[in-house]
């Protein structure tokens, strides 16, 4: 694991050179100013795990040092040590985000002990920013819902690849649980008590992507208003999940290539190395080798990712998972929306299980959370099912794994408009889930107007809660 860096701030040399000594000898990697002024070039110029600084110095004092530490890097820990304390300068410290105060003279494992604790808390502190970040509507509990015989081999090659750091490649479709095979896999893992972070490649902007991955240096571009750490920083000891890595344009997989064999890298307008520990999980629903012959994927940071591959089934394919995965959603969406609904109606179930499901298993909740919203009995019944599936309308498949509809005007007759109204719900769900919920190119994908979408989002009254199902918030 790379070392934590230290900054120690003090005007005194015989304490700067104690602290270098005491912390060195610890593991740490410290480096020392001499005055305020000393201690912010250092900081304007690289980021430091945690900063020991005197309050009271000549010219720029120690809580000016702390006022400039959290206006640049405020994910950085601070320790305030003074030989005249006072209750004032304390709690004036505190408000400004010191993480702890210590009096001299004080005892080696004293500060021992305040820096172990205040690194733990900075940690604890990122990861619960990280923790805020992921969670979703994806309840973990729909991956370990699996009986059939993919899901079983999935899970015995969970067991079998999680404590190695290999990269790991994950294919399948859309909405099959390709995030949720990776969060298990970290959470069996020896990494499982480190980050997860997730980056949704194709949702953040090109001119972006690089700031996101491995942060940046104030001034470094228009808008880098402050320092900023990338999330492959933030992942450190964890494991990292690139989701939609086919969608990462050409000149910042090289950048990611370079970053996986060398582990370090440097933030965008900074010139020092950094490195990480970090496992890589990728994901992709696209075919990554015919993106290389068409030239958009370079082929040695797909070998470099696609060490192991695992690839995950659709629905279609692992009928046996869609009865006690539909009666988990009924459950949860049951109790999220306090309805009193304890099971699905056999005429509902064998809807269900015959339908072939191009959302995959995201489709599937999504379905189950519309019936619940709109059933009025205490069991799901049929008609509480989308239109497709109520009217038997079927799908045919081809060797792709891609569906076309093919529409038949059953012999009862259909209720066209609720027919046409269904469809037009469905693309709209699609288009939300392709842009990660952007909706200005999700009515680009569907050829309307913003203004026509955000219409049609109030007239099916798709509110927020609806849109963040669509995809998978």
């Amino acid at each position: 694991m790379p070392k934590n860096k230290i900054l120690v701030v003090d005007d005194e040399k015989s304490m700067r050179e104690f602290l270098e000594i005491m912390l060195g000898r610890d593991g740490y990697e410290v480096e020392t100013a001499e005055s305020g002024s000393s201690a912010i070039e250092k900081i304007e110029k690289r980021f430091f795990d945690a900063v020991i600084c005197d309050v009271k110095m000549p010219g720029i004092d120690g809580l000016g040092v702390l006022r400039k530490v959290k206006a640049t890097w405020p994910d950085t820990a601070v320790i305030m040590i003074t030989a005249y304390a006072s209750t004032e300068t304390a709690v004036e410290a505190m408000k400004q985000g010191a993480l702890d105060y210590i009096t001299k003279p004080f005892k080696v494992e004293e500060i021992r002990i305040v820096i172990k604790r205040a690194l733990e808390r900075r940690c604890l502190e990122r990861q619960n920013k990280l923790l805020k970040k992921q969670l979703d509507g994806w309840d973990t509990h729909a991956l370990i819902i699996g009986q059939s015989p993919p899901m079983q081999r999935i899970f015995g090659l969970i067991e079998k690849i999680a404590d190695t750091p290999t990269n790991v490649l994950l294919t399948g479709e859309s909405g099959t649980g390709k995030e949720l095979v990776a969060k298990a896999i970290h959470h069996e893992s020896t990494r499982r008590d480190d980050p997860f972070v997730t980056i949704h490649c194709g949702a953040i902007p090109e001119n972006l992507i690089e700031s996101e991955l491995f942060g940046h240096i104030k001034g470094s571009f228009t808008g880098a208003i402050q320092n900023k750490i990338g999330l492959l920083e933030m992942a450190n000891g964890g494991t990292v999940f690139l989701d939609e890595v086919g969608e990462i344009p050409l000149p910042m997989q090289v950048k990611l290539l370079r970053f996986i064999q060398e582990r370090t890298f440097r933030r965008v307008g900074s010139t020092e190395n950094l490195s990480v520990n970090v496992r890589i999980i990728c994901a992709t629903n696209k075919d990554l080798e015919e993106e290389i012959e068409r030239g958009t994927f370079r082929e040695d940071l797909y070998y470099r990712l696609n060490v192991i591959q695992i690839q995950l089934p659709p629905l279609r394919h692992r009928k046996d998972d869609i009865r006690p995965l539909a009666e988990h959603f009924v459950k949860k969406y049951a109790a999220a929306l306090n309805r009193k609904i304890d099971r699905i109606s056999d005429e509902a179930l064998e809807r269900l299980e015959n339908y072939p499901y191009p959302g995959n298993v995201r489709e599937l909740e999504n379905i189950l959370e519309r019936a619940v919203a709109l059933e009025g009995t205490s069991s799901i019944q049929a008609a509480s099912l989308p239109s497709d599936l109520v009217h038997g309308i079927r799908r045919e498949w081809h060797a792709s794994g891609r569906g076309r509809d093919v529409l038949r005007l059953p012999d009862e007759g259909i209720h066209l408009e609720d027919l046409v109204e269904e469809i037009e719900k469905r693309m709209i769900r699609q288009a939300l889930e392709k842009t990660h919920g952007v909706k200005k190119r999700a009515a680009e994908l569907l050829h309307v107007s913003f203004r026509s979408f955000r219409y049609r989002l109030e007239k099916y009254a798709m509110n927020d809660r609806e849109q963040r199902a669509a995809v998978g918030e």
